[in-house]
Formats: C-alpha cells, structure tokens, sequence
C-alpha cells in the first residue's frame, strides 16, 4: 500500500460521526464544544435567537469547576460572586445559615449561553437558531435519524442529541410518558438591583413553593422562584400571586419591596415535571433537562447538564457501536445522576408548606451534619 492511500485509510478511519443537536442550553451548547474539538462535524438546532434570558437559579456548583477552566470554557473575564453559604427561611421568614462544603458561583444564563455560543461559533459548530424540529425518526434499515426542521429542511444524521430542556413539543412527538401527566408548577424568574450577601444562596418558602436568591454579574440579583398555577389562576395574575402568598414570608416581602425590578415583566415558563425519565430513547440521546430534571431546591441543575455533556462525549469517544454508546452513556448517567435526582424528589416534600419548611429549618438548625449530608448527596464530585 503506497504512502497516500494509506494516509487516505487513516483519514477514514479517525473521521467522525456527524452530530446534530437539538436544543441550545448548556448542555447542548457544551456537548456541541466537545465535540467539535472531538473531530466530530456537529450542528445546533435552537429555537430561539441568542442572546437571551432562561428560566433557571443562576447558581452553578464547583463541581464542574476545574472542568470548565480545563476546557477553556469558563468566562474569566466576568467578576463573579463566590458562594460558600447556604441560607433558608421558612414560611414565617425564620433563617438559618449552613456553610456550602463545595460551594460554587453564580453567573446569569443571558452572559453564560452567550459566552458558550461564542465559542461554539469560533470553533466551527454550525448554529441553526429561530429554527425548530417538528419531527425526528430513527429509520433503522439506514441506520439513521430523519430530522424535519420548521424550515422545511430534511437532515439525515447518524448521531442526534436531545438537550431540549424540561419540556418539549418533541417529548410529545416521540411519545415519552411524562408528557401526558399535567403539573401544577410554574418557574418565575426576575433580575433585580438588591441588598445582600453575594457569597450566600438562599431559598425562601412560601406556601406552595420555594424562591432562590442568590448574587450574579454585575451586581445583580437573581430571583427565581418554583410556584402554583392554581394559586396563579386564583389571585388572577403574577404580581397578585406574591403579593398574595410569597409576601407572607417577611424575607420575602422585604426582598421585592426593597429590590429595583430591572425587567419590564418577568420570564416565565409552565408544566415544570419532575417525573421520571430515560437518558436515552428509541436511540436519541438525551442530556440536561430533557434526560431528568433535579428539584430547583437542589440548585444542581446547571452543574448536571454541563457534566450530561461531558459523560456523552466519553460514551461517543470510547463506544465502538451506537449500541455500546447508548450503553455506556446511561450507565454514566445513572452513576452519576439517578440518586441525586431520587434524593431531591424525596426530600421536596420538606418546601413549599409552612410545617414542611418549619421541620427542614429546624433539621438544619439542630442537625446540621445531617442537613450537610442531605446537600452533599444532591451534589456531584469534581470531575
């Protein structure tokens, strides 16, 4: 075999899969980064244009601290707060404070998505944004995913990621259970100018839900809180609604009488569903949100879809089959996932009602090696 042809096999053999993409969160926006470095020609769907604003608690635990400065993907050029402290009222407005073991920073999703679609741009991934898929299917004779994007193009792609978030028109598409079972939680979210600590993270009850309240870039505040739609459809409207039943926590009252709202109205999304599901289905696989979705009292959120992006570029770079790839990826997931996710499913129950948040205060309170425990296993290692 002569010198070129066997430099033209070792091309053929390193070429890598092409990836579509579906959804431009952090994990979409991070698996499209890795990947791309990877070798792998990759594509994001995103069915908005960037930059903008998420519902989401804008804390992001160190865990994935050294990953992201490893990878060049932390904004270093942004001063953001350092959190150590972990503070909780309960409905009466009773604090108490608990030291963060691994602690973590906090950063809006506005100047983070931004910061990674940047990159992902320099680097070569290919942005399809205001554009959605209106239907996905596997065929397997090709051995191929069919992806019929609102513009009416028609891609066929070997490997497709799901990163499309807590809910979505194509969980209905592809049938998944959750989809069918209605929730009562809506997710609130705000930018303010505040009085605070910038190093604490705080959740504040309320009878129905929860508010998180910590420090991010420039200054400012993020407030964003888990609530009722039943509670929204009795007091008629938002603004209402707290008044009504977030006020009656005095931490809470004075936050929105004392804090300068910096937008118009706030973001708000519906049918937020905590149920159970699948990391990979009918071979798509899934990351972030759209693979399981952690109580926002957890505050891990961020933390899990960046690490869901790293363990499916592993599962990708060391499987030899899309079966072994799908087989690693879930075994990563559920080992680093699925009890972190049942823990915060079980201990929901303590927020959102005044004797629950009453018993979690004093729990953190009296016990507090117990209520770091309870912490530590909602929380991920470095990695």
């Amino acid at each position: 075999m002569t010198g070129g042809s066997l430099l033209k096999l070792k091309a053929l053999i390193q070429r890598k899969q092409e990836v579509l993409i579906v959804g431009g969160g952090l994990a979409g926006l991070v698996a499209s980064l890795l990947l791309v470095k990877e070798g792998h020609p990759v594509s994001l769907v995103e069915k908005k244009v960037y930059p903008f604003h998420r519902v989401c608690g804008e804390y992001v635990s160190n865990e994935v601290l050294d990953f992201l400065k490893r990878n060049g993907l932390y904004p270093d050029f942004l001063d953001l707060p350092r959190i150590d402290t972990f503070e909780f009222s309960d409905t009466r407005g009773k604090s108490v404070f608990l030291p963060l073991d691994l602690g973590g920073f906090g950063i809006s999703r506005y100047q983070l998505d931004l910061w990674l679609y940047q990159l992902a741009s320099g680097q070569g991934v290919k942005f399809l944004t205001g554009t959605t898929v209106t239907d996905l299917e596997f065929l397997e004779k090709e051995d191929l995913f069919e992806v019929k994007l609102s513009d009416f193009q028609v891609l066929q792609v070997p490997v497709v990621l799901g990163a499309f978030g807590k809910r979505s028109k194509l969980d209905q598409v592809l049938e998944r259970p959750f989809f069918t079972k209605r929730s009562p939680y809506i997710g609130v979210k705000y930018h303010v100018l505040a009085e605070g600590s910038a190093n604490t993270v705080a959740l504040h009850n309320f009878q129905g839900g929860y508010c998180g309240f910590n420090a991010i870039e420039e200054g400012k505040f993020n407030l964003c809180y888990l609530g009722n739609r039943d509670q929204l459809r009795q007091y008629g409207s938002i603004e209402e609604m707290e008044r009504a039943v977030l006020w009656k926590n005095p931490v809470l009252k004075r936050i929105f009488e004392d804090s300068t709202f910096l937008w118009e109205k706030p973001e708000v999304i519906t049918e937020i569903n905590f149920e159970r599901k699948l990391p990979v289905e009918n071979h798509l696989l899934l990351l972030g949100d759209a693979a399981g979705l952690i109580t926002p009292l957890c505050g891990n959120g961020m933390a899990m879809a960046m690490h869901s992006a790293f363990l499916v570029t592993e599962a990708l770079r060391e499987g030899r089959t899309r079966q072994e790839v799908e087989q690693r990826y879930t075994q990563g997931w559920n080992a680093h996932f699925y009890q972190r996710l049942g823990v915060g499913r079980a201990i929901q129950g303590l927020f959102g009602s005044g004797k629950g948040s009453v018993v979690a205060r004093n729990l953190i309170q009296r016990l507090p090696f117990v209520a770091r425990t309870l912490l530590k296993n909602t929380h991920g290692q470095p990695f």
